[in-house]
This record gives structure tokens, C-alpha cells and sequence, in this order.
């Protein structure tokens, strides 16, 4: 979809009378549309040596409005095609029927106010594999914009087309047929399928037993789907789908696509990327499979947001070993983006990296079981201050640059390593660091490590989803007080295992069956529970921060820096 704030109407600029094609012919039986490379027919360059494979993916494009002025220059998309073209296979995402025609889905199931409609002539592959594009998408909310009548250009344009089109096919079967290549003695194979909710009563959205659509894969663990990645899985080194996700505009992935990436992982699934949020969001590695959560707008018609680029990504052996991002920016007329340089390339790549913290994303591979920690320490940049807008604002005793955005691994409740992100003043991010380096290698679980603005700012919420947080920007409860939060210079773990008991209240409410257990050294205890003298309240101790369990009323969760509170004291006269 393309953000609500853009109410244009795309197309010929019609009134809302729209043409239904139900009646439109259907191909009844036709070769696969998917282009089948054979061994001796290795794409772009051989320059690499045998089993290492060059991929690159790039987000959102369509051909409306001023965009269509690309399909006749000669020049392609610009100085961004390197990027494309450099990489031994590369795939991108064509939000658009193809098609001429003039025949609209009603796209009943959407509010009047943002319904949208795009197409794209056949010539717009021509296009795409001159700028170095090997595989397309069509499965996403405008692959069938134009109607049945425009689904069979499509699929007619996909036979004849100079690349691979995927995501639509004559029945489910054909629209979840891979595209199948070896590259260096690498096999490859490469899904894709439309996840966002149908728009449309029309059943050409998705592909049936016996009727043509798009490959569509609308549940948190969608069957049609993982069994086409099991299946491809069987005979492909790699598999790589690539996802139509997301929620517009929203920079940290939903429940929803966590669910179905690590579903996707499990069934096979090497190589997971996506698009439709128009923004960028985290990528990065979950255990040994490569993840990004949104690619953002690629060839645009507007610049808002104008953050675009190209993911490139290195494989050895059939695994991704690193990742780069090749940062651009859509003019404000809108179009193919520009490769940035020089220190807003810095910023932007730099940027990139700090979104895999909510995605909860590794810098790197991982494995089940013990692996090597790692961690990150850094500024707060420009879109995390976006992401921060509950939890600091201006009065804050600590101004951002005093502040520090840390990246670090743990080890989840189902024993495999995951990657959290929190803030803390400057003074104390590497010492903090260290705790969770030491609470990594006694493999002490932990529910989950979350900014807690992923709960709107609010202690509470973040509390009963036993969230593990550090900055907050708030008051004492039943006080004018400062929070050690709000200086950036206290830790609350697993507030579900570690409540918060003051009088007759425990916090969170669902913590209750935790707050009278035997906390003593040596006391046996549940996953996830700290207890006097453990891993935890040494690690602590060694940095000079105190445990809230040894008040009068115990925060059995809270960890703050006893130098910042001798220093609030002082300043008070205490």
C-alpha cells in the first residue's frame, strides 16, 4: 500500500465508477511462467570464487504518474543500478498489475479514501532487467489492481518477460513455483507470497486449486506457504522468500511477522526479505537465517519518507555471512533514488543498523546454544529519537546526547541466543555491556529486551509483557521524584518472575504467584528469577549498582547505579 497520507488517485484519473473482469479469459493450461537457469548459465559476473553467491533486494516500485517517464529513458534507474547490477542475482518488488488495460478491481474490502490502483506496461520488465533486476514479485496488494482481465496480461507478460516474474500463477501450484537457479554450484530457489489482508472480494487475490491468482499467505504460519519452502528446501541450497509485510508506516515488524519469520526459518527458509510498510525496518540474522523486515520505497512516485536502498548480501557455502546497505534517497519530484555519499551515507547506514534492535536482530549469524556474544554501543541518532518520543521529551534531566543506544545478546527462555536493545546514560554503557555478557555466558534467561516505547512509554505495559528495560523519562510513582529511569541509570529485569511489592500491590498483577518465593542464596527457583548472592546480583555488584530486592519494599526486578543516586542526594542536600 502507499502511505494513507497520499490520497491520490492513481491511474487515468477516473471517477469511482470501476469496470469489474470477471468474465475476462483465463489461460487454461501454459507452460511455467518462471525462467529456469541451468548450471552453465551463471548470471552477471563469474568473479567470485566457487559456492559464493552476490544477492541484492530492493523495496517498493511501480510506473505511475511521473514515475512512467522512466519507461523510456534510456538511462534506466540512474547511478543506483550499480547496486542492482553488481550482484550475481537480484529481486525486487513490482507493486503493479501488468497490464494496459483499463479494467479496475472495485477493491471492495478497502475504505473508499484509500483505494489505489497501478499497472505497469509489459516494457516495464525490459526495464527492470536493463537496471539489473534477475527476479520480480508481483504478490502484493496491487498484483491484481486491474482485474481478472489484467491478471491474464500479467501471467501473459510473465511468459514472455527477460527476468523471472513470481507470486502469480494459472492455480495455486504455478503461483507458488519457485524460481530455480544455480549460481557457482550453489542452488538457489526463490518464493514469495502476499501477507497483507485482501482488499478485495475478487478471488483472483489468491491463487485457488483450480484458478488463477497471486501466492497468498495471509496467516501467522501460513501452510500453503511453509510447505512450499519445505518442499523447495528438499533440493535448493538456499531458499530465499521474499515477503509482501508489514504495517504502513510502522518501523519495528509486528507480532504477526515475527511469528511468521521464524515459522518460515524452521520449515527451511534461508533468506527472508519484504516490503510494503514504505519504510525501512530491521535486518539482520536470526540464528544462521537472514531476515529484513521491510526494504521500504525503492522507485517511487514521492519522496515521504525518502530513506531508500539496495541490501546486498553474501553467501558462502549456502549461508549468509554478511550484509551491506547501499543507502539513497528519492528526490522530492519522486522517482529511482540516488546513492548517498560521504557522511550522510555514514548516517544512513548507520541508522540501518540501529533498526534491527526492536526487529530483535543479530549483527551476525548465530546458533542454538552457546555462540559469541556481542553488543553494540551508540549514540542516539535521529531515528531512534523518532522511536523515543514516550519514553524522553524535553524537561529530561539527561539530554540525548548524554544518552547511549545499546545493542546486546541474550539468551531467550527457549535457550537460543536472541538480541535485545535498551538505553542507558553514557557513563554506564559499557560497564552494562559487561552484566549482560556475563548473564549471556551463565546462559541466565530473559524474556525479552525491548526500548519501552515499544509499549507507548507506559511502565505498566512494559512490566506485564516482562519486558527487560532501562531509560525512561518518568516520575517516581506518588512523587515529584525523578525515576532512576529517567536518568538513564537503572534496569528493570523480568519484571513478571521479579515483582514489585509495595504494601498490598504487586507489580505486574500477573507476577503474583512470584512474589513470596524463597529468594535466599542457593534457593531453588524458576527460570528467569533472581535471587540473593546469583549471576545477576554479582554482576551488578561488580559495576557498583544496587538490587531493589534488598529494600523494605522490594523491586525485585530493579538494578540501578548507586553513583547516580549518591549524586541526586548531594544535589539535594542529603
Amino acid at each position: 500500500m502507499i502511505p494513507r497520507s497520499s490520497r491520490i488517485l492513481v491511474g487515468l484519473g477516473l471517477a469511482v465508477l470501476l469496470v469489474a473482469c470477471s468474465t475476462a479469459p483465463h489461460p487454461t493450461s501454459s507452460p511455467p511462467i518462471h525462467r529456469q537457469v541451468l548450471a552453465t548459465d551463471e548470471p552477471h559476473r563469474d568473479h567470485h570464487p566457487h559456492h559464493v553467491v552476490s544477492l541484492a533486494f530492493a523495496g517498493d516500485i511501480h510506473f505511475q504518474i511521473q514515475v512512467a517517464a522512466l519507461l523510456d529513458d534510456p538511462r534506466g534507474f540512474g547511478p543506483i543500478s550499480r547496486a542492482l547490477a553488481d550482484a550475481d542475482l537480484t529481486m525486487v518488488n513490482l507493486e503493479s498489475a501488468i497490464t494496459e488495460r483499463d479494467s479496475w478491481d472495485p477493491k471492495s474490502l478497502e475504505r473508499p479514501r484509500d483505494r489505489y490502483w497501478f499497472r505497469a506496461p509489459p516494457r516495464a520488465l525490459d526495464v527492470l532487467a536493463d537496471a539489473g533486476v534477475d527476479v520480480v514479485t508481483v504478490a502484493n496488494n496491487h498484483g491484481a489492481d486491474l482485474g481478472a482481465a489484467g491478471l491474464h496480461d500479467t501471467l501473459l507478460a510473465a511468459r514472455h518477460a527477460p527476468l523471472a516474474v513470481v507470486g502469480v500463477g494459472d492455480d495455486r501450484a504455478h503461483a507458488f513455483t519457485p524460481y530455480r537457479v544455480r549460481v557457482r554450484g550453489t542452488d538457489l530457489a526463490f518464493l514469495t507470497a502476499d501477507t497483507t489482508p485482501l482488499e478485495s472480494t475478487s478471488p483472483i487475490w489468491t491463487a485457488g486449486r483450480r484458478t488463477p491468482g497471486l501466492a497468498a499467505a495471509r496467516g501467522p504460519r501460513p501452510r500453503v506457504l511453509l510447505r512450499a519452502v519445505r518442499r523447495a528446501d528438499r533440493d535448493a541450497d538456499v531458499v530465499v522468500v521474499y515477503l509482501h509485510w508489514g504495517r504502513d508506516m510502522q518501523t519495528c515488524p509486528t507480532l504477526r511477522q515475527r511469528t511468521t519469520a521464524h515459522a518460515l526459518a524452521a520449515a527451511g527458509a534461508d533468506v527472508l526479505v519484504g516490503s510494503h510498510a514504505h519504510v525501512q525496518l530491521g535486518s539482520g540474522w536470526q540464528g544462521d537465517t537472514y531476515v529484513n523486515y521491510g526494504l521500504g520505497n525503492f522507485v517511487w512516485y514521492h519522496n515521504h519518507p525518502s530513506d531508500s536502498g539496495v541490501l546486498q548480501l553474501r553467501l558462502e557455502d549456502g549461508k549468509v555471512v554478511s550484509d551491506q546497505w547501499t543507502p539513497a534517497r528519492i528526490g522530492p519530484l519522486g522517482g529511482a533514488p540516488l546513492p548517498l555519499s560521504g557522511t550522510s551515507r555514514q548516517r544512513a547506514v548507520t541508522d540501518w543498523q540501529v533498526r534491527r534492535g526492536c526487529a530483535g536482530l543479530a549483527s551476525g549469524p548465530t546458533q542454538p546454544g552457546p555462540a559469541t556474544y556481542r553488543a553494540s554501543v551508540e549514540p542516539i541518532t535521529p531515528v531512534l529519537r523518532q522511536r523515543m518520543r514516550t519514553s524522553h521529551h524535553p524537561g529530561c534531566p539527561v539530554p540525548w546526547r548524554a544518552l547511549r543506544y545499546l545493542q546486546l545478546s541474550y539468551v531467550g527462555f527457549d535457550g537460543r541466543p536472541h538480541t535485545g536493545e535498551m538505553v542507558v546514560a553514557a557513563p554506564y554503557a559499557h560497564d552494562v555491556v559487561g552484566v549482560f555478557r556475563k548473564l549471556y555466558d551463565a546462559r541466565w534467561p530473559i524474556r525479552r529486551i525491548r526500548l519501552v516505547d515499544a509499549y507507548g512509554g507506559d511502565d505498566d505495559r512494559s512490566m506485564a509483557a516482562d519486558n527487560t528495560s532501562a531509560a525512561n523519562c518518568r516520575k517516581v510513582e506518588g512523587s515529584g521524584r525523578w525515576s532512576d529511569h529517567a536518568f538513564g541509570a537503572a534496569i528493570d529485569l523480568n519484571p513478571v518472575q521479579n515483582p514489585y511489592l509495595t504494601g498490598s500491590r504487586i507489580a505486574p498483577p500477573g507476577s503474583r504467584r512470584f512474589a513470596t518465593l524463597d529468594r535466599s542464596a542457593g534457593a531453588r527457583v524458576p527460570d528467569g528469577v533472581i535471587r540473593s548472592d546469583d549471576v545477576v546480583v554479582r554482576a551488578f555488584a561488580a559495576i557498583g549498582w544496587e538490587w531493589g530486592g534488598s529494600w523494605t519494599e522490594p523491586d525485585f526486578q530493579h538494578f540501578s547505579a548507586t553513583t547516580r543516586r549518591a549524586a541526586d542526594n548531594r544535589a539535594r542536600g542529603q
